[in-house]
């Protein structure tokens, strides 16, 4: 998949998150990179499909708002291109992930997620 049809599909998972959800999302960036690279004393053989960095919704006080950045949401490309074997399953787990990472965003852990089957 070339990298603009990437960045459509990623653009078309984030279009469809309900309007509501999508509207409650506060400062929150959605960035595309090719790899996750991983943090000192990480193994260095982790792969990562997407990944959260920031202050859930649920832990933001009434400090936070007082110049803090944006939320990331990054999605790689490299491990779901690698993972999947066909364009469609492509599609498929790239808009699972991205409801994934926005879920996180939401304050919802990953045993939740699992539970619900976005793990």
């Amino acid at each position: 998949m070339l990298p603009e049809d990437f960045e459509t599909a990623v653009d078309d998972a984030i279009d469809s998150i309900p309007a509501d959800l999508a509207a409650a999302m506060n400062n929150v960036a959605i960035f595309i990179e090719d790899e996750y690279v991983p943090a000192p004393g990480e193994d260095p053989a982790t792969e990562l499909l997407g990944i959260y960095e920031g202050t859930p919704l649920t832990e933001r006080d009434s400090w936070w708002d007082a110049g803090s950045l944006p939320d990331r949401i990054v999605i790689f490309r490299g491990p779901l291109m690698r993972m999947c074997s066909s364009r469609d399953e492509l599609i498929d787990e790239i808009r699972i992930t991205v409801i994934h990472e926005v879920a996180h965003h939401f304050g919802i852990d990953d045993a939740r997620l699992h539970e619900l089957g976005w793990g």
